[in-house]
């Protein structure tokens, strides 16, 4: 009788463990047991599956199968990229270039980032500009927003970091009833974030060609990526209010009245577990349900997954899921042809190398491929357009703004091999 309880107990602990450290499908129609669902299974750790790896932890990262790809370089304020008539005196000892966002307007890319002195969000850091015509070969940088009022570079505040000084933080475009806005969030630059927290938005007027102010989207809120249409004809996007480390993480629901008509909705149980971070969320196929995703900031190499059913008015609590994380920003969508494509930092010990996953459903991705790396790269944003993902992120420690571009079809060719460290 021993024996047999014995053998139970790991029979049991053996199930248990399969979905959370890789078990594979034994076919297209074999789901495990704890295969995630937004209504029965939200609780469900499964977001990697697959018999290429024994433990998330312990993929091989730096010899995943590689993607094909193109590359851009767009902004360079390294020390030795510093030559351009566009980026401040300030900044020729290397000033930084981060949070990227893409997208495609009136037949032609365009790409927005945070440009500051010294380390990231620091007084005086603006938002700056590009465009393409293929994605590939970029005008040169231009301003977005000026500089903040009392803090630019002739300000002995600029390049500090002080609640007395203020800063841009680039959020992302937002096409919208034929207009392209551009969004952008302004605060204090002491920490993260500051007690006058606003998120607003500029509109791109082609006839005199220049951005002009448009207002403030939502007082007191940071948006992760810019706003994504729900089902329901709603626009939906994240918000971080300036205590979110108390309150946690809601969602902002809305944008149908008005640009600035918003209902904010909280995320439950969102700061128990982990430190919730930038937040990214998508559709399902079953054209209804959301998953959303988050970065956790206690250092559980880990991402969290939380479910909404309902428009994104109430979430389940997030789960830590077995997709691993270096606590980075992460971005992705679903392509044209039905499938989902994650890009990340997947490797739990450093921001290198940049990946790209790949799920059939959105919730259990079953490969994962190589973009580039050997370096500290980190943030991307990925667009599709004509038949390719456009992937914009930070390299060189968040000083310079680069482009991948990657053909779709050759996703079609990625197989996997073991990949056991």
């Amino acid at each position: 009788m021993k024996i047999i309880q014995k053998q139970y107990f790991i029979i049991s602990i053996t199930i248990f463990l399969l979905p959370i450290f890789g078990c594979s499908q034994k076919g297209e129609d074999t789901k495990p047991e704890d295969y995630p669902d937004p209504a029965t299974n939200p609780k469900s750790p499964l977001m990697l599956s697959g018999d290429w790896f024994d433990h998330p932890h312990q993929i091989d990262f730096d010899n995943l199968p590689r993607i094909p790809l193109e590359h851009a370089l767009v902004s360079d304020v390294t020390a030795e990229g510093v030559n351009h008539a566009s980026f401040s005196e300030a900044q020729a000892s290397g000033g930084v270039n981060q949070h990227s966002y893409l997208t495609f307007f009136e037949g032609k890319y365009w790409l927005m980032w945070s440009d500051g002195p010294g380390v990231e969000d620091r007084v005086g850091q603006i938002v700056k500009y590009a465009t393409s015509p293929d994605g590939l070969q970029w005008s040169d940088p231009d301003f977005l927003t000026s500089y903040p009022e009392g803090s630019g570079p002739e300000s002995e505040l600029y390049n500090t970091r002080t609640d007395k000084g203020m800063r841009w933080i680039s959020r992302g475009f937002w096409q919208r009833d034929g207009e392209l806005l551009a969004l952008a969030s302004l605060d204090e630059a002491a920490g993260f974030f500051g007690p006058s927290l606003e998120l607003l938005a500029y509109k791109w007027n082609g006839e005199s060609n220049s951005w002009e102010e448009k207002g403030v989207v939502y007082k007191n809120a940071i948006n992760n990526f810019p706003p994504k249409l729900l089902p329901s004809g709603e626009w939906l996007m994240s918000r971080r209010a300036y205590d979110y480390k108390e309150s946690g993480i809601e969602f902002l629901v809305g944008g149908i009245k008005g640009f600035d008509q918003w209902e904010s909705y909280p995320v439950t149980g969102s700061t128990e577990e982990m430190d919730p971070e930038e937040p990214y969320w998508w559709v399902l196929p079953d054209g209804k349900s959301l998953m959303a995703l988050f970065r956790d900031n206690r250092r559980s190499g880990y991402l969290y997954r939380s479910f909404s059913t309902d428009n994104g008015r109430t979430w389940s609590n997030p789960v830590r899921t077995n997709f691993p994380d270096a606590r980075s920003k992460f971005n992705g969508l679903r392509m044209s042809d039905g499938r989902y494509v994650l890009v990340s930092n997947p490797n739990p010990e450093r921001r290198d190398p940049l990946a790209l996953a790949i799920s059939e459903d959105g919730m259990v991705f079953t490969k994962m491929g190589y973009l580039t790396g050997g370096r500290h790269i980190d943030y991307p944003h990925v667009i599709e357009q004509d038949g390719y993902l456009l992937i914009a992120f930070a390299g060189s420690v968040k000083q310079k703004i680069e482009v991948l571009k990657v053909k779709i079809s050759d996703l079609d060719n990625l197989e996997m091999a073991p990949l056991k460290r």
